[in-house]
C-alpha cells in the first residue's frame, strides 16, 4: 500500500504513523529521514543536497524527487510505504505521480487527519519540554506526575518559543495556506480520505484501519 500521510502540526500524524507502521510494516518516511540517509550512504544526490542544506539553502525538487526515488526504490518499499513530509507543493506532487507512473505504482490513498485549528492551539501550546532530556509533556494531555518538572530528572519544564499561543496560530495558517492546494489535488485525484482527528487516539486508527483494510492482498 502506498501511502501519504497529511495534517496540521499537533494532529496527531505521528501517532498515527507509528499505528499505521505497526500494523501494515510498511516504512514511514520522512523528507528528513530520506535526506539524512542518502547523505549517510553518500550518494551523488544525498551530497548535493547535504552542499544546499550546509548553505541554509532550500534543496530544490529535482534533487528532492531524486532522493524520493531512492528511497522507494529500496527493498523495504516492496510492500508499500509511508510518506509524511512530502509532497508540499504541486510540482512535488506531479513529479511524485511521474515517479510512480515510472515505477508500475500510484498512491492508494492520501490520508489527512483533520482537527479544527483551536483544539490545535490548545494542543500546541499545553507542551511541555525538559531542557535536559528532551523529555515532552502537554499540560492537558500528558502532564508530569508533578506539576512543572520532568518525570525522570526533576528539572523544569520549559515552552518553547514556537509553542507560544501567537507563534502557534502564525505557523498554523502558513501550513494551511501550503496544504490546501495539495488537499484539492489529491481530492481531484479521487485519493483523499480525511478522518475526524479530534477524537481519541485509538479511535482515529481504528478508522484509518478500516480503510486500509481493503488493501491487503
Amino acid at each position: 500500500m502506498n501511502l501519504i500521510l497529511m495534517g496540521l502540526p499537533g494532529a496527531g500524524k505521528g501517532t498515527q504513523a507509528e499505528k499505521i507502521v505497526e500494523k501494515y510494516n510498511i516504512p514511514h518516511i520522512s523528507t528528513g529521514d530520506m535526506f539524512r540517509l542518502a547523505i549517510k550512504e553518500g550518494t551523488a544526490l544525498g551530497q548535493e543536497a547535504k552542499s544546499y542544506m550546509d548553505k541554509g539553502e532550500l534543496v530544490p525538487d529535482e534533487v528532492t524527487i531524486g532522493i524520493v526515488r531512492e528511497r522507494l526504490s529500496k527493498p523495504d518499499c516492496q510492500e508499500g510505504f509511508l510518506l509524511d513530509g512530502f509532497p508540499r507543493t504541486i510540482a512535488q506532487a506531479d513529479a511524485l505521480e511521474n515517479l510512480l507512473a515510472d515505477m508500475n505504482e500510484s498512491v492508494d490513498y492520501v490520508l489527512h487527519i483533520d482537527v479544527p485549528k483551536e483544539q490545535l492551539v490548545e494542543r500546541l501550546t499545553g507542551r511541555r519540554v525538559c531542557p535536559t532530556c528532551g523529555a515532552t509533556y502537554h499540560v492537558i494531555f500528558n502532564p508530569p506526575k508533578e506539576e512543572g518538572k520532568c518525570d525522570h530528572d526533576g528539572a523544569e519544564l520549559i515552552q518553547r518559543e514556537d509553542d507560544q499561543p501567537e507563534t502557534v496560530k502564525k505557523r498554523l495558517e502558513v501550513n494551511v495556506e501550503q496544504a490546501q492546494p495539495l488537499l484539492d489535488f489529491y481530492q481531484d485525484k479521487g485519493y483523499l480520505v480525511t478522518f475526524d482527528g479530534d477524537r481519541n487516539i485509538d479511535d482515529v486508527f481504528v478508522d484509518i484501519d478500516k480503510k486500509l483494510g481493503g488493501l491487503v492482498k
